[in-house]
């Protein structure tokens, strides 16, 4: 039997999902970091995008100021966190790694959505007499949103791939596993470990992609 004969026998067997170093429980800690980064990213990033984009000002220095951290390895900036107080701060220094790593593709597609909204139509509609609000509600965000879902999409994936850097640091998630069988030498666990975190990575990129279908304001359009 060959590795990934090997691999999938460990996936399929029961005693390997069970307990605190299970399957499951790495899969609901690494569901749990990757979250709560997203989340923190969205709520960073997304605001303040949307708001340069819709003011037309200080968007270009905001993307490229995103953009260097994007030149910065991520375990780099978890390891200088690791040198700091925040080190004893449990999941802590990890959400901040992966926040910081989420935010550029999540600002940068959310701001360009909003710019490249076509000007005549902006100008139309405050010609029928929109107030800024409702400019921004009912004409550029719903134009913008095709491309705020790209960048959501591309944040969510490199998270989940990412936050397997949590184990470098003692932290739980899918990559315990991975490291648990570099470890003892375990190939079959290693592979089955990035299979694991492979799958999660497209299971989120198909439920984003039909949340994206089913919350498309050009659909409801559409279906009305």
């Amino acid at each position: 039997m060959g590795v990934l004969g090997e691999a999938w026998t460990w996936l399929t067997t029961g005693a390997n999902w069970s307990g605190e170093s299970g399957a499951a429980h790495r899969l609901g800690e690494h569901l749990y970091v990757s979250g709560v980064s997203l989340a923190l990213a969205c709520a960073i990033a997304l605001p303040v995008a949307l708001y340069l984009g819709h003011i037309g000002k200080g968007g270009a220095l905001a993307v490229n100021l995103s953009n260097v951290g994007r030149a910065v390895p991520v375990f780099a900036v978890l390891a200088l966190f690791m040198v700091s107080p925040l080190r004893n701060a449990g999941y802590v220094p990890t959400v901040i790694a992966l926040v910081l790593f989420a935010v550029p593709p999540l600002l940068t597609n959310a701001y360009v959505g909003m710019t490249e909204v076509d000007r005549s139509v902006t100008e139309a509609a405050r010609g029928m007499g929109m107030s800024g609000g409702q400019l921004f509600v009912r004409v550029e965000l719903p134009l913008a949103y095709p491309m705020i879902m790209t960048g959501l999409r591309s944040a969510a994936v490199q998270v989940v791939a990412t936050a397997t850097i949590a184990a470098m640091v003692g932290q739980g998630g899918l990559g315990r596993i991975i490291t648990a069988g570099f470890n003892t030498y375990n190939t079959p666990q290693v592979v089955a470990g990035a299979v694991l975190v492979a799958v999660l990575a497209l299971l989120v990129e198909a439920v984003l992609v039909g949340l994206d279908r089913l919350l498309s304001p050009l659909r409801r359009r559409r279906t009305a």
